[in-house]
């Protein structure tokens, strides 16, 4: 692998424009005035010049759905239903009635993530008893297509419920065995209307399988609250701590504050993470206070351009940005929050262990046109060039292989 020593950035906190040499797909040195290693081949090296750029570590979306997005495809007008069930039925129907491929589109999505800064992408992936696991297939297909240009980490999710279809059940065990990375779960109380028995299942395919448990919950209020309190009594007795994430979790911004605080105290103590995708139509979990816990917490673009909603085009500067209008945070230091959640947030929850703009840590960057984050944030730069494992695989906006 060739030595790349990247020229003039500018990194967050630092005044002044440093190098970065990567050697082996790894972050080796920072600093000013760099020459490329007296042992290096010269025929074996690149040189790049960054411009004075602004480096950030690659964005991580930590909740996706890239098996059902329809980007690319013909425009979809969208008349969905506001109501989880009616909307997931209308998902079923178009996939009934029309050709779709959830490797072309998984490719097709990860491919715009790539080009936007995007390294890293944990995404939920439908199993059902209509499509089987059809769309599980597609998806570990692109992951190993693009395994040199993002990671996919893969949850299998029964969008239209594990318990009242039956067949479901013994679908998520077969997606496991295949290759999925977590289990995942949808309202237990709300939706599936027996919350014991969900997480009894959910659990025991984890415990079965020895993966971890992402879990969507959508529920509001008291009834939400009391989800996450099943979740993580669950997760404490079955040691699972560090390896649960509750993905939304619009009940944590629902409830009062006391209730809120021994709903937190409870996730801290059992390592639970939080995913948000900053809704503009729903409560968000309480970013600071749940920082402030030690809980580590993420963003994602949830679905982009499918059949939930036309919105999003899988850049996770434009949802910190959304995030940033959703807790009403204008100060630069509180748009470094939203930079957390989609860069060492995500890396926190992911479990990436070398993840960073630090020597030692893979070399998973991307250069932009901005001075500091909060501008990249408030208005995201179009040409960017990213680096995967030292490797440049998007270059001003265009992917590269």
């Amino acid at each position: 692998m060739k030595s790349t020593l990247i020229k003039n950035v500018r990194l967050h906190g630092q005044t002044g424009s440093q190098d970065i040499l990567i050697e082996q797909g790894q972050i080796t040195r920072i600093g000013r005035a760099l020459s490329a290693p007296a042992h290096a081949d010269p025929s074996n090296a690149n040189i790049v010049e960054g411009h004075h750029r602004l480096a950030l570590p690659g964005f991580i979306d930590g909740h996706a759905h890239i098996d059902k997005s329809l980007w690319g495809m013909d425009w979809y007008e969208n008349q969905v239903p506001r109501e989880l069930p009616a909307i997931i039925e209308n998902e079923r129907h178009f996939r009934r009635h029309n050709d779709f491929d959830s490797r072309q589109q998984s490719e097709r999505i990860a491919r715009q993530a790539i080009r936007l800064g995007t390294t890293h992408i944990r995404t939920h992936i439908d199993v059902d008893t209509e499509i089987g696991l059809k769309h599980m297939e597609g998806v570990l297909a692109t992951k190993e297509k693009l395994a040199g240009q993002v990671y996919i980490e893969t949850v299998c999710f029964p969008q239209s419920g594990l318990l009242g279809r039956p067949g479901t059940l013994a679908l998520m065990d077969e997606a496991l065995k295949l290759g999925a990375d977590y289990v995942g779960g949808i309202d237990p109380s709300s939706f599936e209307r027996n919350p014991v028995a969900h997480i009894d299942a959910v659990f025991d395919l984890a415990c079965r399988h020895g993966k971890g448990i992402d879990l969507h919950l959508h529920e509001a209020g008291d009834l939400g609250a009391f989800s996450v309190e099943l979740i993580t009594e669950r997760t404490l007795a079955l040691g699972l701590q560090g390896k649960v994430t509750i993905s939304h979790a619009f009940c944590l911004g629902e409830v009062d504050a006391g209730y809120q605080d021994r709903l937190i105290e409870g996730l801290a103590r059992a390592d639970i993470a939080i995913a948000t995708t900053a809704p503009a139509n729903r409560a968000v979990p309480p970013y600071e206070k749940l920082r402030a816990a030690g809980i580590r917490v993420t963003a994602g673009n949830d679905g982009i351009r499918d059949t939930w909603s036309p919105y999003g085009n899988a850049d996770m500067l434009q949802r910190a940005m959304l995030m940033g209008l959703k807790y009403r945070w204008r100060q630069d230091r509180e748009l470094d929050q939203a930079l957390h959640a989609i860069t060492q947030g995500g890396a926190e929850v992911m479990g990436l262990a070398n993840y960073g703009l630090a020597e030692g840590c893979q070399a998973d960057l991307v250069l932009l046109d901005a001075r500091v984050p909060a501008e990249a944030i408030v208005e995201p730069p179009r040409d960017r060039t990213v680096f995967k494992a030292g490797t440049m695989v998007a270059d001003r906006g265009e992917c590269l292989f």
